[in-house]
């Protein structure tokens, strides 16, 4: 079954890092993800930008409005997320538990909903592997 690791860190507890200690861990949770995807738990995992750099948009009677920044003021945003296999809710909180980011917030476990279109059966597509990007791309693991 697939879960959701929602990351949500701590932005004081991050800021409060030096250089040194936040290469550090991104060192570490890179190296986290590629030990989950050697043992094939790993569909996806990606940091996010800072919530000053998000758009929220609400559609109500069909327009659309964009609101610049985070919606809310929080001692903990939404950081990154990862895509991950795993047998049970048990082992999916394993898994986040094992995360370097969890000592910086918290990590919400959630099962993924499988839905298919009601007329045609269709499900949702699936992420397509294969894609790096340029700084990714002459890295062979």
């Amino acid at each position: 079954m697939q879960y959701a690791c929602l990351v949500h860190v701590d932005g004081t507890a991050l800021a409060a890092l030096s250089k040194e200690e936040q290469a550090r861990l991104t060192d570490e949770t890179i190296a986290h993800d590629w030990e989950l995807r050697r043992n094939n738990q790993l569909i996806l995992a990606r940091p996010l930008q800072p919530p000053a750099s998000a758009a929220i948009v609400r559609v109500r009677g069909g327009r659309a409005t964009v609101t610049d920044g985070p919606y809310t003021e929080a001692k903990e945003f939404l950081g990154g997320f990862l895509i991950v296999e795993a047998e049970d809710m048990a082992a999916a909180v394993a898994i986040a538990s094992a995360c370097p980011m969890a000592r910086f917030g918290s990590i919400e476990v959630r099962p993924l909903l499988v839905q298919t279109h009601s007329v045609t059966g269709e499900a949702r597509p699936l992420f397509v592997c294969g894609y790096s990007s340029p700084s990714n791309s002459a890295v062979d693991r």
